[in-house]
């Protein structure tokens, strides 16, 4: 016991370093900036909704929707590496200690954002709905018993049937949290306790199944492994992470953008730079994500001036990071053997950020079309991409 409670003092000591450290770079100055004007953008907007938002409107069941979408989603911070898969076995019969543990810091680690959501949620109910603060208060006590059981229920169904249909135990959890909060908020009390007692029901069914099956190891550290390394991918948005390895995919159905590479010997470079893009995890979803947040903004807040920010301060975003990501990789390449100008790759990533700037540049022009002034952040992205691209040290210099 004593053993186990070591273990995990030290690996949850060791796992808040690990997160501390990178996460002193993703909050830095720029970053908080975007976020107070993007917060801000989006407190306004909500708040000028409320006064427009007709009394018919169904407050109730789209709060329980988002909040019972957002409680499925309760997979346990095992932190289990993969040598306990051995080194852990004379211990199983112990286990129980560690994994309650894991179920304190899963549900403390997670409960604050159903929290937040539900309360962002409440000046919904108050301007719609009758209902007094007593009552909606008792559905944030609810929320958070909701959050409890999913987090158990989840744990138990990975364990009993070792990751197989989660999808299936995710949805089930997601009607019974729905229909548990929208009964609450409705006033039908007794509806919403035979619905969080169906959910108490289906955590005991999986516990039950839980101790007939050995512990399954080898799910819960595939688990870890993919929850760590999605939290390094994040943080690779913001700083070099060394020991993090993108994924590979071909995405045929984007083979035709290799014909905007002509097929000549000059044109090496700009073909292997645009195939490496479009096959590379982190480069073109990093380019996804910032165009759709751009694109969302951009349609949704009536604010030019945090539009023209974010689209300015995501554009730098994406140009920096496809640079240093495109040009200072110091892994060894087959085009090193071939008699090619070096400065050649340099001009393929210039004209492939050129490229996806422009496109993300249209995006948001469609997007931001009906806004005042729709027509100037476009011109914002193209003119920081341009500034920031030679205003930026090349990192390949030192590279050849």
């Amino acid at each position: 016991m004593n053993n186990l409670s070591q273990v995990w003092s030290k690996r949850f000591n060791h796992y808040l370093t690990e997160v501390q450290k990178y996460m002193r770079f993703v909050f830095t100055g720029h970053l908080a900036i975007v976020l107070v004007f993007v917060i801000g953008a989006v407190g306004y907007q909500y708040s000028e909704w409320l006064t427009v938002v007709e009394s018919s409107f169904p407050a109730e069941w789209l709060v329980a929707g988002i909040v019972g979408f957002v409680l499925s989603f309760s997979r346990p911070t095992t932190l289990l590496k993969e040598p306990d898969q051995v080194y852990l076995l004379p211990l199983e019969t112990k286990m129980a200690f560690y994994f309650k543990k894991v179920l304190q810091w899963t549900f403390f680690s997670q409960a604050g954002l159903v929290a937040v959501i539900y309360i962002i949620g409440i000046p919904l109910l108050n301007e719609v709905t009758e209902l007094s603060s007593t009552k909606i208060w008792l559905g944030l006590f609810l929320v958070i018993t909701l959050k409890l059981l999913n987090v158990h229920v989840e744990f138990n169904f990975r364990y009993a049937l070792r990751g197989k249909w989660v999808l299936f135990d995710r949805l089930i959890r997601i009607i019974f949290s729905i229909l548990a909060i929208q009964t609450l908020l409705t006033d039908n009390y007794l509806l919403a306790v035979i619905f969080v007692l169906l959910l108490f029901f289906y955590n005991f069914i999986w516990k039950k199944s839980e101790n007939e099956q050995p512990i399954p190891y080898e799910h819960f550290v595939k688990l870890e492994q993919n929850r760590m390394m999605a939290f390094y991918r994040f943080a690779n948005y913001f700083t070099d992470v060394p020991h993090l390895r993108g994924g590979i995919h071909r995405r045929a159905w984007l083979n035709f953008i290799y014909t905007l590479v002509p097929y000549t010997k000059n044109n090496t470079q700009g073909y292997l730079v645009f195939r490496t893009f479009i096959r590379t995890d982190d480069h073109f979803y990093l380019w996804v994500r910032l165009t759709a947040i751009s694109a969302i903004i951009a349609a949704f807040v009536n604010i030019p001036a945090v539009i023209l920010i974010v689209a300015a301060a995501l554009s730098f975003a994406t140009t920096i990071q496809l640079k240093y990501a495109l040009l200072s990789s110091k892994e060894f390449r087959m085009d090193l053997l071939f008699p090619v100008d070096s400065n050649l790759r340099t001009k393929a990533v210039q004209k492939l950020i050129r490229t996806m700037v422009f496109l993300q540049a249209i995006v948001i022009l469609i997007c931001s079309i009906g806004q005042p002034l729709f027509y100037l952040p476009p011109i914002v992205v193209l003119l920081i991409s341009e500034l920031t691209y030679y205003l930026t040290k090349n990192p390949a210099k030192h590279l050849y």
